[in-house]
Order: C-alpha cells, then sequence, then structure tokens
C-alpha cells in the first residue's frame, strides 16, 4: 500500500493545496509542516507556470508572484526534500505538462521519486495522451492521478477505470476558484465512478467552508481546498502559519465523524 492509498485508510481524506515559492521557498516548506500537523492528510504543491489554464485569478497570482523571484523546478525540489526532513505526509505536484517536459520526463519522475514526491495531477493532460508520461512514472512509482469533470458517463466510466493513486473529481465546471454553492449532482457521478474502481473520489474546486467540506465529505472519500488557503497566504504572506493552522483544522474537523 502505497502512502497515497494510506491516506485514505479508514477516514475521510482532507487535502490542502498551495503554490510553491508564494511568497518564498522557505514559507513553502514552513506551511506544507503546519498544513500537516493541522490534519491534512495529502498536500499538493503546485509548481508555478505561466500559463496556468485551470487555475482562477487566485491561483494565477500566486503563480505570478512565485515566478516574479525566479523560483524554478529545481527549486521546488530542493522543498520538497527539505520537507521531508521532517515529514512523511504524501506529497502531489500539480503542474502542466510543458514544464514535465522541458525538464525530461524521465529525469523529472526520475527525481520525483528520489525527494518523495508521491503523485503528480497534470490539468492539461487528456486521457488520450497520458502514454505519453505514464512508463516514466510508473517506473519511479509516482501515481497520475485522473482529473474527472462532469461530463459523459461513458468517459467518466473509460478515466476510472485506469486510475491510481486517488481520483480527483471537479465539482464544477470552470477554472479553480471559491464558489458559493456546488450544484452539479456529485453523487451521481461518484457511483459512476465506483461501479468500475475502488480507488478514491477526492472532490476539488469552490469548495472554502467547513459546511460545504462536511457536505462534500460526506457522499465523497475526501476533499481538495485549494483557492482558500492561496488567498490566506496572499493575504498573510510570510506570516500566515497560524491562519493556515486555523484553517486547515476546520475545514479537516468538518469531515470527521462520518
Amino acid at each position: 500500500m502505497n502512502k497515497i492509498t494510506e491516506a485514505f485508510k479508514d477516514k475521510k481524506t482532507f487535502i490542502s493545496f498551495l503554490t510553491a515559492g508564494d511568497p518564498s521557498k522557505e514559507c513553502t516548506v514552513e506551511y506544507i509542516l503546519a498544513m500537516e500537523n493541522a490534519g491534512a492528510d495529502i498536500i499538493e504543491i503546485g509548481i508555478p507556470f505561466s500559463d496556468p489554464i485551470a487555475e482562477g485569478p487566485v491561483i494565477q497570482d500566486a503563480n505570478i508572484r512565485a515566478l516574479s523571484k525566479g523560483i524554478n523546478t529545481d527549486d521546488i525540489f530542493d522543498l520538497v526534500e527539505d520537507v521531508r526532513k521532517k515529514s512523511s505526509v504524501p506529497l502531489v505536484f500539480l503542474t502542466y505538462i510543458n514544464p514535465v517536459f522541458h525538464y525530461g520526463y524521465e529525469k523529472f519522475f526520475k527525481k520525483c521519486h528520489d525527494v518523495g514526491v508521491n503523485g503528480i495531477i497534470i490539468p492539461d493532460l487528456p486521457y488520450e495522451e497520458k502514454g505519453e508520461i505514464s512508463k516514466f512514472a510508473k517506473k519511479h512509482c509516482v501515481d497520475i492521478i485522473s482529473l474527472i469533470a462532469p461530463t459523459s458517463k461513458d468517459r467518466i466510466r473509460m478515466i476510472a477505470k485506469e486510475a491510481t493513486g486517488f481520483i480527483y473529481l471537479v465539482s464544477s465546471m470552470g477554472v479553480t476558484g471559491v464558489r458559493n454553492e456546488i450544484t452539479t449532482d456529485l453523487r451521481e457521478i461518484i457511483d459512476e465512478i465506483k461501479n468500475v474502481t475502488d480507488v478514491p473520489v477526492a472532490v476539488g474546486f469552490g469548495i472554502n467552508t467547513p459546511e460545504q467540506s462536511k457536505k462534500i465529505a460526506k457522499i465523497s472519500d475526501g476533499v481538495i481546498v485549494g483557492s482558500a488557503i492561496v488567498k490566506i497566504i496572499e493575504k498573510q504572506g510570510s506570516n500566515a502559519k497560524q491562519y493556515l493552522q486555523e484553517y486547515v483544522t476546520k475545514m479537516k474537523n468538518a469531515t470527521k465523524d462520518l
């Protein structure tokens, strides 16, 4: 059983996201450890990219802030190494295919394995083109996390059958960002997924309150929160640790005892 699978065992899983290098490499390490201590079961680390097409303004701005300070992929591998000196929390990269391609597939996934990255999410990599990287990811024991959007049942089943780690179910069409209400019939989609796989399903996009977290956790295996966390970092900068701990604790507590 790998780290990602273990994170879903016998509980509802809370997954938090932040952008590497925002506001600094040192703060990113500090904030990952703080969120783990506050109850985050898996942490997604965004690799800043100049054209993050799946992201809303909040995470786009975080990408710009990090890139403006010169952070690069090697810096992010270095900060993961620093995290691993103190933590074994499952870590998942969220990035786009361009940075991985330019780094070199073999080199990138070997480095992921060497520093302790357990999975990767690539929003602009279509299911039909996953084979381009899957052999490198499998060789180096990195799960490719599949995204499933509210779409046709046939496509949902096709993607779910080959999923590993966990499935990232997108709650709403569009880009990332805080939403006041999530109206998609997620239960129906989750039922379709569960018909073909036992891989856990975590829901993301728009979740930002404990009430939403509890509601989503009741019907899924996990909850993913990104933009709300990045907004805290944007507002508090290098002083965000306490605010992140308080927020993650509330969001994680909402998923307990379900």
